[in-house]
């Protein structure tokens, strides 16, 4: 398929950036001038904007914040510049503070409706602050910097420099902070960024870099502007996996995955802040000549069709590339709110029909409850007014309605049909079981376990998974894990603190050894993936024990670790449903359960299960339904149970509120030293009585072994495979030979055919299809198709395609 050029752009190589910043000249040097105007506009917003009556809710919200902490400010004791945030030992504290002050510099400097904030004695009481916290607090290096790295590097910076931007604050006061600031970079290199530390990427990058923008149009350094956005640009850049830049992990891959912390899956978290600072960057840069935008839009919008769009249901932000911010009590449709207002500045800057299908798309995706308060701009607010109110926008998904997206860099796959969506998490070598951090996701250990979500259409997704989902499920029966029956214990019931706190053994809260073995440690398996056949997929994965416990003879003997049950699992999503086969369930010393699917409901709502032919089970709360059809005879349990829990279980930071769900679950345990084997369907939105009906005579269960799991659909014409084991594996009417992903189907005049490498180190995959000669429908590289004495064999060239799919349509030779 000829790849559109708004697909071409997001791939973006590294070298093409090296002149994305234009040189310096005379003609440019009122820009900084231009780029500070810019930036107050983004976030105070300008006299149009904040005049509009859809923007007075947030002008209010920011002259209310900030009388809320100038009043803090006059209450404050001892040791504190707002009352309630004690200073000396807490950098969340000093974070915030910093954070005050610039909340209140907001409602001083923000053009509109005149108000009493802005006076010159706000300002000076905004000026005096910063100074008193420099001189007591955050001056002095040898006593700065305890806690988190990202406090002192980013947080603070933040804000002093948006702060500084908004008072315009005299030029001794901008040359001490800059100065502190950039002595504070201490994971950068001579005062600056260091693209070779494992600190200085992905958002955090940007996010760096986009405060020395700030500095540099402050200390009108063009200089600095031109370095922050040369090294800001390098986040533009596809990561080549086989081709790193710096040792740099962190990104968007050529398949629309985000990663962030080396190996975690973060496009709903990481990846959304990254779009918002980027796009502010876009709009700072507007009408300056420092670079050229038109290129950097068309990335981003690459980001928002390929990376962000899929992973996009009726307005909520799927769990599975969150990260530890799943455990936050903020919405998926709060995240999707931050994408929203990202795309609606993006399309200013689109041309022509681009511009048009991301106006579109936002108009889609908001939902009509959506808090426009939370934008971080006004002016994004009445752009937002405008796009609603333009009857001749569509709103349009930027998804087709049937759509299967295998996001194998980052081990995730999204499935979708008219009225569902089903997300799949997985891990291996490259990518995290889970994320762990400061307290955040405190039961977090098979997330990353083959862990599916399944969205139904037209329910409010806060009630069927986001917090709530994760407070009152068990962290051991999360949809579709297996998990060995054993009690584990959160980082701090184990350790007293947020971290394994072990300085002389290299663990301290922002070390390597503290990432690798507790925050977020890979899988030690190699096969996780699948390929990808039009609308149809393949997935497989092989569950392993996490690199901490297989590490665990080189670790300190207090140092706690745990080991997993065994499977290998595969998933096969189809139309109607989604086919999971499991083989090699178990464990030697440990019972192991099996949750097919666990579904969350209100405390009153009407669940009702029904379970009267063993060969199905079906469930519905009152507004959704699901099915669940056994393709070979299965000894389960289906229960629901009330469940009451504080949020605070997940998160130590959340309000202690405590939440009552009825909690349904579908499992299947068996006792130690016992393998066993599961197959079932997932079947979204299934009324009774079409499982009473179910065609289960058009779906086959060719193998479930270690070896392979393999599918027949006679309706559907389609057969797909996972291949786990070296050697011939043999299917009906074809061969292949290793480890492999495929799917084929047979077409009235056609064959299409599918693989790819779950394992990403092989280098090619052999299918050979006896007694049936075939030639290419047309030239396709990749795929080299040879006629042999006995039939025809397809040879995929899967070196460095990262688990990507070849597909190949074959039609008969004669």
């Amino acid at each position: 398929m000829e790849l559109s050029r708004r697909r071409l752009l997001s791939f973006v190589p590294a070298t093409a950036l090296l002149t994305a910043v234009r040189p310096a000249s005379a003609a440019h040097a009122a820009e900084p001038n231009l780029l500070l105007r810019n930036m107050i506009a983004i976030y105070a917003g300008t006299a149009e904007s904040n005049a509009r009556p859809e923007v007075a809710a947030k002008v209010a919200a920011i002259d209310s914040t900030a009388r809320t902490w100038l009043s803090a400010l006059d209450r404050a004791g001892t040791g504190e510049l707002f009352a309630g945030f004690p200073l000396g030992t807490s950098d969340p504290n000093l974070s915030s503070s910093y954070q005050h002050l610039y909340e209140i510099a907001l409602a001083y400097r923000r053009p509109g409706p005149a108000s009493d904030l802005q006076t010159s004695a706000v300002r000076d009481r905004i000026a005096a602050g910063l100074v008193w916290l420099h001189d007591n607090f955050y001056g002095d290096q040898s006593k700065g910097y305890y806690g988190n790295w990202f406090t002192w590097e980013i947080g603070i910076s933040t804000f002093v420099s948006k702060t500084l931007v908004l008072i315009d604050a005299p030029a001794d006061l901008i040359t001490t902070y800059v100065a502190s600031m950039d002595a504070y970079l201490r994971n950068g290199k001579n005062g600056d960024v260091d693209l070779d530390s494992r600190f200085h990427t992905g958002a955090n990058l940007v996010d760096i870099t986009a405060n020395r923008v700030l500095q540099g149009a402050l200390l009108n350094d063009d200089a600095r502007i031109r370095k922050a956005l040369q090294d800001q640009f390098t986040v533009f850049a596809t990561v080549d996996p086989y081709n790193l830049q710096h040792g740099v992990t962190d990104g968007y891959y050529a398949d629309g995955s985000f990663i962030q912390h080396a190996s975690v899956a973060y496009t709903g978290s990481y990846g959304k802040g990254l779009l918002s600072r980027v796009v502010q960057t876009i709009k700072a840069l507007a009408g300056t000549e420092y670079a050229q935008s038109d290129d950097l839009v068309g990335v981003v919008q690459g980001w928002v069709e390929h990376g962000f769009a899929p992973l996009i249901f009726e307005g909520w932000m799927m769990e599975i590339v969150k990260g530890r911010a799943v455990s936050r009590t903020g919405t998926g449709y709060d995240d999707v709110a931050v994408i929203v207002e990202a795309i609606v500045d993006l399309a200013d800057y689109a041309a022509g029909a681009d511009a048009l299908r991301l106006k579109a798309f936002a108009k889609f995706t908001a939902r009509p409850t959506i808090n426009v308060n939370g934008f971080v701009s006004p002016v994004s607010i009445g752009r937002f007014a405008d796009l609603k109110a333009d009857a001749s926008i569509v709103p349009a998904d930027l998804n087709p309605a049937e759509l299967s997206t295998a996001f194998n860099a980052m081990d995730r796959t999204v499935h979708r049909r008219p009225g569902y969506a089903f997300a799949l998490a997985r891990s291996s070598t490259r990518i995290s079981k889970y994320e762990y951090m400061s307290g955040e996701n405190l039961l977090p250990w098979f997330q990353g376990d083959g862990a599916h979500y399944l969205y139904l259409s037209g329910q409010d997704q806060t009630q069927a998974y986001g917090i709530d989902y994760f407070t009152t499920v068990s962290p051991y029966a999360l949809a579709g894990v297996t998990a060995p029956v054993e009690t584990r214990k959160s980082v701090p019931e184990l350790y007293g603190t947020a971290y394994y706190d072990n300085a002389a053994l290299g663990f301290t809260a922002s070390s390597e050894s503290q990432n690798t073995y507790v925050y977020f440690p890979v899988g030690m398996n190699t096969y996780s993936g699948g390929a990808t056949l039009d609308a149809y997929s393949a997935v497989g994965w092989i569950q392993s024990d996490d690199f901490a416990y297989a590490s665990r003879a080189d670790l300190p003997p207090d140092f706690v670790t745990y080991q997993n049950a065994t499977a290998t699992k595969s998933w096969f999503l189809l139309d109607d449903e989604i086919v999971v086969l499991a083989a090699n369930i178990g464990d030697d010393t440990r019972p192991v359960t099996t949750t097919l699917d666990t579904r969350i409901a209100a405390a009153g709502a009407p669940v009702q299960v029904l379970n009267d032919d063993p060969r199905w089970l079906h469930y519905t709360d009152g507004t959704v339904a699901m099915g669940y059809y056994f393709l070979q005879p299965a000894s389960v349990t289906a229960q629901v149970q009330a469940v009451t829990r504080s949020r605070r279980v997940v998160r130590t930071s959340n309000p202690d509120t405590a939440v009552t769900k009825q909690v349904f679950a579908i499992t299947h345990t068996q006792p130690p030293g016992k393998k066993h084997t599961l197959a079932y369907t997932l079947v979204p939105n299934a009324t009774e009585s079409a499982l009473r009906a179910y065609q289960h005579n058009k779906l086959a269960v060719l193998s479930n072994t270690p070896r392979m799991q393999a599918i027949q659909h006679s309706g559907l014409r389609l057969t797909a495979a996972n291949t786990f084991g070296p050697g011939l594996h043999h299917l009906p009417g074809l061969t292949v030979d290793g480890p492999a992903s495929l799917l084929i189907r047979r077409l009235d005049a056609s064959i299409q055919v599918a693989a790819s490498d779950p394992t990403t180190q092989r280098a090619s995959i052999t299918i050979n299809l006896p007694a049936q000669y075939l030639k290419p429908a047309t030239t396709t590289p990749g795929v080299q198709v040879t006629r042999t004495v006995t039939g025809t064999r397809l040879t995929f060239d899967t070196r460095q395609t990262y688990g990507s799919s070849r597909a190949i349509k074959l039609l008969p030779a004669w």
